[in-house]
């Protein structure tokens, strides 16, 4: 592979990592209420996810997916369910665990490491435009002549890079942010905002359409 072409690839990455999705807000959210290092976890289980998505696509999910309704509307709805899944309980959470997380306390409702890591990866896993995404994104990237296997591994880890660095930087802005939220009213409006968020995101994947072949 070309730098060049790589570069093209990194700036791709970067921008798609960069523009806030449910994965972000997921990082965001979990650096508010459980602290910044185990708010990464749940980045690790969503970088898992991501490396998932490619390699289903690779071997030609993507394909099937543009082909098959049944297929893309069953992974479509299974992805807002979760989205929308999310919200309520976000909604719903109480402003205690996060109020302490603010004040530097060990939280109320904290989350064990594998919840934490299993949130991450299920919002990537069932996220069908991720996999559209890599669908339309590698063909145009990996070159003929090239290895493909070896393509794919550093187009992979590029990307798998970029989105654990933009969830790196959305949690230390989250951590700097938390003191803003010491009471348990504004934790309470925060969990409420980012639960419409979550619900909102879920809603909108409804409306997106299968790409034609």
């Amino acid at each position: 592979m070309h730098f060049s072409t790589w570069l093209a690839f990194l700036s791709v990455s970067l921008i798609a990592c960069f523009s806030p999705g449910p994965a972000v807000l997921l990082a965001i959210s979990n650096a508010m209420s459980q602290g910044a290092r185990r708010a990464l976890l749940s980045s690790s289980g969503n970088a898992a996810g991501i490396f998932i998505v490619a390699v289903v696509t690779t071997i030609g999910l993507g394909a099937v997916l543009k082909t098959s309704a049944t297929l893309f509307l069953a992974l479509k709805i299974a992805g807002a369910g979760y989205l929308i899944y999310l919200g309520i309980r976000q909604w719903s959470a109480s402003g205690a665990g996060l109020a302490a997380a603010a004040s530097g306390v060990r939280p109320v409702d904290e989350k064990s490491s594998g919840r934490l890591f299993r949130e991450g990866m299920w919002v990537a896993l069932t996220n069908p435009k991720s996999i559209l995404f890599f669908t339309a994104l590698f063909p145009q990237f990996i070159q003929a002549e090239g290895a493909p296997f070896g393509q794919f591994l550093v187009l992979t880890m590029t990307f798998v890079a970029c989105s654990l660095v933009s969830h790196f930087v959305f949690v230390v802005i989250a951590r700097r942010a938390r003191a803003w939220f010491a009471s348990e009213r504004g934790v309470r409006r925060l969990n409420r905002g980012a639960g419409a968020m979550f619900v909102l995101l879920g809603l909108g994947l409804l409306g997106l359409r299968r790409a034609q072949s």
